[in-house]
């Protein structure tokens, strides 16, 4: 399902670049000084009894010379049931609250994905409004980050362009990824619920006694399944394109997909905006798809370092995807980009799809991506739900039945009986949902709505991630005061944003 992140990372994905600060001791000189870098020391939290979790925390700064932070590693057992064997080390990085004394309840981010690194996206938030009042904590998720990273060479890279348009579920490729993940970890701890209950062991050893969760797309599922495991810890749960139990990934891409297209359709049919120029738009669409069937068209991309011209070919399948991943980002572009296709011109498309897909390949852990979705989607997908939500879909079930035959020799995680259920809790939570989302539509967040009793679901112009300074006024509401339903009249005002036009 992934989700489009928006903050500029501190690193490359799943590594921490930290430069930790000189010990507070060797720098003192007054007792005032000593006092005040205290903090700068190594600080360890830990609770009473031997088996409580435990972080060894350092001030540090992000890539050396970005904010103070403070660092340290979560040492978790792989095997939590055996509580034995090869331990894991997880990233953790936490944005101390700008005013002093913080507020008691921090907000805990859950990256999407499957299989982005929390750490990594860290940097991006130290300026965040959330920040004033709380600390900000991230938790990498098992198999996301440092050497328990599950990481596989998917196509693409910047000697093989053409790769990162064409599909990624190569069966030779993750053949190969299973037996060189196979030699450093048992892919059958990677699951979700494993990764919430080492969130709720970093809850313990920061010492936090509740926290705010939030999540986008995958996250959102993640913090559902904190909410069923951990309820009594959770102050309240912010989901951004959500993802409930119900959402079976990939399964629904091809019909999100075709939903919001045919918004878009509709749009530039009736709004005098865009009738002239994109007023014939679904047929366009239907025409180039028809001529891709027959012949891959061919196109030419500037290289992401270099600037050269590199020729590439594309597909109707790259084609129908490069649309599907340009629009977790900015659907603006979309009714142009199909329209110079329909022309023959297909280089715009080419570049926008390679550079959305350059950033989600690298930023993903696709062996992680795996061990979640085998088990907790792909084994509940039946064959007539496949016939049933890719039926008369541009998009089709190749997506759905590429991830299965990866899925049929990937390894599975024990999951808890009751882990396709729909979470029910008291805890109030605020669900946000864009209305040309081609991910996660507002009917999966209707659907978590109806499970949670406290919930307020906010459906709004937009994509996938809906933001901007009405989302951020009813967030804040939501923080300041959970149990009181935000002021959502703001939302009756916004648009989409127009689209761009042809030339």
């Amino acid at each position: 399902m992934f989700v489009a992140a928006r903050q500029k990372p501190l690193c490359r994905a799943g590594r921490v670049a930290m430069q930790s600060l000189p010990n507070a001791r060797r720098t003192s000189r007054t007792k005032s000084r000593v006092a005040a870098l205290i903090a700068v020391a190594t600080i360890v939290l830990a609770g009473r009894g031997q088996d409580r979790p435990r972080i060894e925390m350092r001030e540090a700064r992000l890539g050396g010379n970005g904010p103070l932070v403070r660092h340290g590693r979560l040492h978790v057992f792989e095997d939590r049931a055996a509580r034995a064997g090869r331990r894991i080390a997880l990233d953790v990085i936490v944005l101390p609250a700008l005013q002093t004394p913080a507020a008691p309840d921090p907000v805990f981010v859950i990256m999407g994905g499957p299989g982005q690194s929390a750490t990594a996206a860290a940097n991006g938030w130290a300026n965040h409004w959330m920040r004033r009042e709380r600390d900000i904590v991230f938790v990498d998720q098992r198999g996301t980050g440092g050497d328990h990273r599950l990481s596989c060479a998917v196509p693409g890279d910047d000697d093989d362009l053409q790769g990162y348009l064409d599909p990624m579920f190569d069966e030779a490729v993750f053949r190969a990824c299973l037996a060189e993940l196979s030699q450093r970890a048992d892919l059958r701890h990677y699951s979700t619920p494993e990764a919430m209950d080492d969130l709720n062991d970093a809850r313990i050893a920061l010492g936090y006694e509740k926290i705010n969760l939030y999540g986008g797309s995958y996250g959102s599922r993640a913090e559902l399944v904190y909410l069923r495991r951990h309820p009594q810890t959770v102050r309240c749960a912010i989901m951004n394109s959500v993802a409930p139990l119900a959402f079976k990934n990939p399964l629904y891409h091809a019909k999100s997909l075709q939903l919001a297209l045919e918004k878009i359709f509709t749009i530039c049919e009736t709004d005098p905006r865009y009738r002239k120029d994109y007023g014939n738009l679904r047929r366009e669409l239907e025409s180039v798809l028809e001529r891709l069937q027959r012949n891959p068209a061919p196109a030419v991309v500037r290289h992401p370092t270099t600037g050269e011209p590199t020729p590439v070919r594309v597909s109707r399948e790259t084609f129908l995807e490069a649309l599907r991943v340009i629009m977790y980002v900015d659907y603006r572009d979309v009714p142009r980009l199909i329209h110079r296709a329909s022309r023959g011109e297909f280089d715009e498309l080419a570049q926008q799809g390679l550079e959305r897909n350059r950033a989600l390949r690298r930023s993903l852990a696709f062996g992680m991506l795996l061990c979640v979705t085998c088990a907790e989607d792909l084994d509940r997908i039946t064959p007539a739900e496949i016939e049933r939500e890719t039926q008369g879909t541009y998009a089709g079930d190749v997506r759905v039945r590429a991830q299965m035959n990866i899925c049929r020799f990937w390894p599975r995680s024990h999951l808890p009986a009751d882990f396709g259920k729909p979470v029910s809790a008291e805890t109030p939570v605020l669900l946000l949902s864009g209305t040309l989302d081609s991910v996660t539509p507002p009917r999966w967040g209707a659907e978590a709505a109806r499970h949670l009793p406290n919930a307020t679901h906010v459906v709004a112009p937009g994509s996938h991630g809906l933001h901007g300074p009405c989302i951020d006024r009813i967030i804040r509401a939501f923080l300041d005061d959970p149990t009181r339903r935000p002021d959502l009249s703001c939302v009756n005002d916004m648009k989409l944003a127009p689209f761009n036009p042809p030339d």
